[in-house]
């Protein structure tokens, strides 16, 4: 059984943990709050993220990275994508340049634009050992053993097919695929479409409008995805339609919440504080919006999310734009 060290303990990173240590690893869990390593230390749970999950006595956590990196084989990273650069150069000082590593954080880097295994690429080197893992997986279903299926993209074909085996087991199914910047983008994306979905939901438009939503948000993804070197067929897979699928339907999903939350009068930062969440579509839509006007690319629905979430455009003034844009063919 491998040592394998988890960087993050909010729900994905707490089930993860639990799907490894359920197949005999030697789990190491990084937390950043104190407090929550000693829960899972003293009690197997997490007070605050899926706190009904219980662990075997072989999982151990800490707040201090350089313990839960020594001697690991292989690092899991699960944090929020707004802290994957700092947490990072944090592990730069301890992690052997040959320790296979494998990110679950779904975003764009804001200002540079980098998907985040171009920020480990650029932070830790050696891109060779760098793999991303995205799919329709939301963690309180994880956590229960409920079947799902996932993907691990990486350019090295060693790589990839190291994590889908450490990852397999009977009820999470794991594919591999060598687009990484399709897998990413599709992860990255389809929180802001689930957005808008929250706030048709919100506003009780039906499923007709909901569906349209989501249809059109998979045409502006694969739109940039080409732009910027993806594989289109990515986008009908696992990390795109079927990730954009759980994440603007499910009651598990914190971005399509955000968005019925906006459409009834709450606010990002309230929800935020409220569950104490990162909402990963809410910091994506600023990154991916630059991007595609950097290259031309029309993304009105991810423009719409971002006029209304950072420059108080009202959600009808925005769907009259969005339906009263000039027709043209599919």
């Amino acid at each position: 059984m491998a040592k394998i060290c988890v960087v993050g303990a909010g729900s994905w990173g707490m089930a993860v943990a639990w799907l490894l240590d359920g197949k005999g690893h030697d789990v190491r869990m990084w937390a950043r709050e104190p407090e929550i390593a000693d829960a899972i230390n003293n009690t197997g749970r997490n007070p605050v993220y899926l706190p009904k999950v219980k662990f075997s006595d072989r999982i151990s956590a800490s707040s201090d990275m350089n313990s839960v990196l020594k001697g690991a084989e292989a690092v899991v990273m699960v944090t929020p994508s707004i802290g994957v650069r700092a947490i990072a150069e944090e592990m730069a000082g301890t992690l052997a340049k040959d320790i296979p590593i494998i990110i679950l954080s779904k975003g764009l880097e804001a200002g540079t634009h980098l998907l985040m295994t171009d920020i480990l690429e650029e932070v830790l080197g050696n891109p060779e050992r760098i793999a991303a893992l995205s799919g329709p997986n939301h963690a309180e279903e994880v956590s229960k053993a409920v079947p799902s299926a996932t993907v691990v993209a990486a350019n090295n074909e060693e790589i990839a097919n190291y994590f889908q085996e450490l990852f397999s087991t009977p009820f999470f199914r794991v594919y591999t695929n060598s687009d990484l910047i399709g897998v990413e983008l599709c992860g990255a994306g389809k929180n802001i479409i689930a957005i808008a979905c929250g706030m048709c939901d919100g506003l009780g438009l039906g499923d007709n409008a909901k569906a349209s939503l989501m249809t059109r948000g998979l045409a502006e993804l694969v739109r940039l995805g080409e732009a910027i070197g993806a594989d289109t067929d990515t986008f009908r897979g696992l990390a795109g339609m079927g990730d954009l699928i759980v994440t603007c339907t499910s009651k598990h999903s914190r971005n399509r919440s955000l968005g019925e939350g906006i459409a009834r009068g709450d606010t990002l930062e309230g929800y935020q504080k409220r569950t104490r969440m990162v909402v990963e579509g809410a910091v994506a839509c600023n990154s991916i919006y630059e991007l595609a006007k950097s290259r031309g690319i029309e993304v009105p629905i991810t423009q719409l999310i971002y006029e209304i979430l950072y420059e108080d455009l009202s959600l009808e003034q925005g769907m009259s734009r969005l339906m009263g844009r000039p027709l043209c063919s599919e």
